[in-house]
């Protein structure tokens, strides 16, 4: 090969070679390797060329190019999937020489970055090869980096998968830096040597990512969210800040599943404690299915030559159709704002670019579909150092929808879980403001009467719209094996209460409230609903169903500040009673009360009322009763 002649023509010796045998690849490989300058000669000004993604970036090639920027000029374009912030990929220098156009803004890319971008392209990962295969797209080259080839002239593209293959397969001229740190991959990673037109040899290490460290905050939401992957889920994660935290709190999880876009080191141990084995899944069983891999060394090496892991391109990995038919499918999505309606935004701060909608839909879309599936969106209450609400009346203008209303499952924050899928406009609200930051609960709840988004009955609950703490989360076994969840009370359970009221014997209610009820008003049901958690405790018991849950007992306390005790009461549901549940209620109330330093319980229980008092005796705790009025007054105290 010669340097003359920087133009690239099909009819070139390059554009022969691919019609070499299979068995000639040796001589073909030998023919093509050259040096970098070289190999970046025969691109011309103009064209539009494709530069590997992420830690895959192959470095040579890319500062060879930059060798040329006055030659090229302005009018040539680099296409890439992922714009990130270190020094050493690049993208600053490129930006300030050619059009820079990305699929993707990774987190925390300076804006200095962000403002060199000329242009961006809003679609999704799954969909972004079909640009490429259809012409709409097309590739005048392509710059990639893949491990030398095996005895079958095959190269892997290694720690980067994703939308490579589909562009060294479309681009008319393919130049790959070949590299022997770069792992070997299974999968679908493979390219023929015959498909490379020109080879630089380059035995450097990988670019390595620095994964951003779990916050206070992040540990918080990742916690929540852990509580939501059920054992032999399958898991789709990314690798920012908080889905990386939930790894830490999956330690406890069994037969787990991995199908995700990207992966890091995080991944290994989870592996190694046999977490993670892909044993249920639908598809690809036993394999932890990905597209690009970005860390440190140690993760590279631990997938080269690994059977467990299996590369594969984007259409594939981000394909919704394929998401959803993996059983109990768990896609954790972050986003930066989200509305009262549960619309969700997630590539941008009003009009300004942020990150992109990469595969954010795809999996949302498939999680949702999946047998058992479950779409999270995770974010923090606020930004800007506490001073802006990421939970919204509606989205900031400019902002682009990554979420429906419709798919989204979950949200989490920093302050609780709300569950939206199936809700009614009013119950996805009050589940969002639960959620927001204390500070900004009722503004919101103010705005959402405004919009009539609730009834304005629920002026008076404002600064009552919190959730109980996660810790006084437990359950509770039956004698017959049935497990009961025990939980605090959440702003959301209003329908679920006034269930449980409607199930109740007269009896039963007579007991409960002293009078003879025919119904429940509905400022009774909020007050039992809405409750400060400081002067008063609420906690349900619940068991699941098909539509979530029921509630079949409650209990709770009411402090008086005076006297350092709180009145206790409960309510269980007929055909529950007299299997303990009362007692376990109590118990734990008691738990709770000495914990916040409350000195004992009062009691008020009618004479006929048996059962009740046989739970006070069970109590554990010192008693006096005496009766005043026709009624029993008993008095706990704690020990």
């Amino acid at each position: 090969m010669t340097e003359s002649g920087p133009g690239y023509d099909k009819d070139s010796q390059f554009a022969k070679n691919r019609k070499m045998e299979p068995e000639d690849w040796q001589d073909k490989y030998l023919g093509i390797i050259t040096s970098p300058r070289i190999a970046v000669a025969h691109i011309q000004t103009g064209q539009r060329i494709f530069i590997g993604t992420g830690c895959g970036q192959p470095q040579l090639l890319v500062e060879a190019l930059l060798d040329r920027a006055a030659e090229l000029g302005e009018d040539t374009e680099i296409v890439h999937l992922l714009t990130l912030d270190e020094p050493h990929y690049e993208h600053q220098k490129l930006a300030k020489h050619f059009r820079l156009e990305s699929f993707f803004i990774a987190e925390n890319v300076p804006e200095s970055v962000q403002e060199e971008l000329s242009d961006y392209t809003a679609i999704f990962f799954s969909d972004i090869p079909r640009l490429f295969r259809s012409g709409q797209l097309p590739l005048d080259a392509a710059l990639i980096q893949v491990t030398p080839p095996n005895e079958q002239g095959m190269c892997s593209l290694g720690i980067s998968v994703d939308i490579v293959k589909s562009a060294a397969e479309n681009a008319g001229l393919v130049i790959a830096q070949v590299n022997p740190q770069m792992p070997w991959t299974a999968g679908d990673s493979l390219l023929d040597i015959h498909d490379i037109d020109v080879l630089v040899p380059a035995d450097i290490p990988l670019l390595e990512a620095e994964l951003p460290q779990p916050t206070a905050v992040s540990r918080s939401i990742a916690e929540y969210v852990a509580a939501l992957i059920e054992d032999g889920s399958t898991v789709e994660l990314g690798i920012r800040r908080i889905p990386l935290a939930v790894l830490e709190f999956l330690k406890e999880k069994h037969d787990l599943g991995i199908h995700t876009e990207v992966l890091s080191d995080p991944i290994i141990d989870l592996v190694e404690s046999g977490v993670i084995t892909g044993v249920r899944k639908n598809i690809d069983r036993g394999k932890i299915v990905t597209s690009l891999c970005m860390g440190t060394r140690k993760v590279y090496d631990y997938i080269n030559n690994n059977p467990l892991f299996a590369f594969r391109p984007a259409e594939y990995v981000c394909d919704p159709y394929l998401i959803s038919r993996q059983h109990k499918m768990v896609a954790i999505s972050v986003g930066l704002e989200i509305d009262l309606a549960g619309q969700v935004c997630a590539n941008s701060l009003g009009a300004k670019l942020f990150s992109g909608l990469g595969n954010h839909m795809d999996f949302i879309h498939g999680a949702a579909r999946a047998q058992g599936g479950k779409s999270i969106v995770v974010l923090e209450s606020t930004r800007s150092n506490g001073t802006v609400s990421q939970i919204v009346p509606c989205l900031s203008r400019g902002a682009s929808e990554a979420a429906t209303c419709c798919e989204v499952h979950y949200v989490v924050t920093e302050h609780g879980v709300a569950y939206l899928h199936g809700k009614s406009l009013q119950e996805r609200v009050l589940a969002l403001i639960s959620i927001a930051h204390p500070e900004f609960r009722a503004e919101l709840l103010a705005e959402a009467i405004r919009l009539n988004y609730v009834s304005s009955d629920l002026a008076a609950v404002e600064g009552k719209i919190l959730v109980g703490p996660q810790g006084l989360r437990t359950t509770f076994l039956l004698d017959d094996g049935t497990q009961i969840n025990i939980r605090p009370m959440h702003p959301t359970d209003e329908k679920r209460m006034r269930a449980l009221f409607h199930s109740l014997s007269p009896k039963s209610l007579y007991y409960r409230f002293m009078s003879n009820m025919m119904r429940i008003p509905q400022k009774q049901i909020q007050n039992f609903v809405y409750i400060d958690y400081r002067s008063e405790m609420a906690i349900v018991a619940s068991i699941p169903e098909a539509h979530g849950e029921d509630i079949i007992a409650t209990g709770r306390y009411y402090l008086n500040p005076r006297t350092n005790r709180a009145e206790v009461a409960f309510l269980v549901r007929d055909e529950w009673q007299n299997r303990d549940i009362g007692t376990f209620l109590l118990k734990y109330l008691i738990t709770i009360a000495k914990g916040s330093g409350i000195a004992g319980f009062t009691a008020e229980v009618l004479p006929d009322n048996k059962p009740m008092m046989a739970v006070l005796q069970k109590s554990g705790c010192n008693i006096r009763s005496r009766l005043e009025d026709d009624v029993y007054i008993f008095e706990l105290d704690f020990t």
